[in-house]
């Protein structure tokens, strides 16, 4: 069995909790919080499984890593706090570990990562021997490897468009939604998310990985955003109430340009109730989906929706977040020390998980 930790307990942190216990290869060896009301609780407690797994949290990190764990699943938040993040990833690294997190967006494509932060990571893993791989949902796996499959199914391929189509009042992160994305904010206000050059930032990286797997050469990558107000005042069962005329849905696409058309998109279509933005692009029922189409011969259209907590969709793509990285974890340790990305790691089948129940 593999020793693994996982650091950090909050919406992602909770799952990687239950995804580790039901990984046939996985046991849970350590849980590091920040938050020190949650320290001595009972990592089934905190994963909500209704049983005790017998591992207590703490918030003492050196002695975690100290007891020699193969591998942490960092599911602490990277969106604020990315220095941060990145120097707990690289202390785990030293320690020896195989890292997997969703939480360094200009790590999911390492090859083009800032000179200074890839250095940091390469010299950790020459330390330490530990390796790293950063990937989620989207960016991840619905921008990487599902989009690369579906266009092997393709005659001819002349667009790979990758949504992900939300109502954002389903997501646990209230100050993000409204303040990091803008929603319920009026319309001059400028929200950090949708700044020039930070929706690249994020999944210009996704961009870039397509383009290699695809043997494509980019020209650029392009920008796109479009805003709309609600129309009225709507009331939403976890965030309260978003007013007339403020931010009630946001479209933008990250475009991959090749021969000067954009041929590999990443667009997002978000809303704070439906009503907003009818015209754009709709899941094809509940609170969201991920979509993959391929333009071509044949055109291809694959839709994901995935469930968690009583049937949250926002639950569910951390899950399939989680599952890809906890996925990951037995090949990582039996690879070479290393940076990985998605198109190093494969989506294996569930081995061992068929019908499993580790209770």
């Amino acid at each position: 069995m593999i020793s693994a930790i996982v650091w950090g307990t909050g919406n992602v942190g909770r799952l990687a909790l239950r995804a580790v216990d039901a990984h046939p290869a996985l046991t849970l060896t350590g849980v590091i919080v920040h938050d020190p009301a949650k320290a001595g609780r009972d990592a089934g407690d905190l994963a909500g499984l209704g049983r005790a797994l017998g591992v207590a949290a703490t918030t003492d990190i050196d002695a975690v890593l100290g007891a020699g764990p193969q591998a942490v699943v960092y599911a602490a938040s990277g969106d604020i706090r990315p220095d941060e993040a990145l120097a707990d990833i690289l202390r785990a690294i030293r320690a020896g570990a195989v890292v997997v997190t969703p939480a360094l967006y200009a790590l999911y494509d390492q090859r083009n990562a800032p000179a200074e932060m890839r250095e940091a990571v390469l010299d950790a893993i020459a330390e330490g021997g530990g390796s790293l791989f950063v990937s989620g949902v989207d960016p991840g796996w619905g921008n990487d490897v599902l989009p690369l499959m579906i266009s092997g199914l393709g005659g001819v391929v002349d667009v790979v468009r990758c949504q992900e189509i939300f109502d954002y009042s389903t997501y646990d992160q209230p100050d993000s939604v409204r303040y990091l994305v803008g929603m319920g904010q009026p319309m001059d206000y400028e929200p950090p998310m949708l700044a020039p050059t930070v929706p690249t930032m994020v999944w210009g990286g996704q961009v870039r990985l397509m383009a290699r797997a695809l043997g494509a050469e980019l020209d650029e990558v392009r920008e796109t955003l479009d805003r709309r107000p609600l129309d009225e005042t709507v009331t939403t069962a976890s965030m309260g109430d978003f007013e007339k005329g403020t931010q009630g849905a946001v479209r933008f696409e990250v475009q991959g340009i090749v021969g000067g058309e954009p041929r590999i998109v990443v667009e997002h279509v978000t809303r704070i109730h439906p009503s907003c933005a009818p015209d754009w692009p709709v899941p094809p029922d509940g609170d969201g989906a991920h979509r993959v189409i391929i333009e071509g011969v044949p055109r291809i259209e694959v839709t994901v929706e995935a469930t968690d907590e009583h049937g949250n969709r926002a639950a569910g793509g951390n899950a399939t977040a989680v599952g890809r990285l906890v996925g990951a974890v037995d090949w990582l340790v039996d690879a070479d020390p290393g940076l990985y990305d998605a198109l190093d790691v494969p989506l294996r089948p569930a081995v061992g998980k068929l019908g499993g129940d580790r209770s």
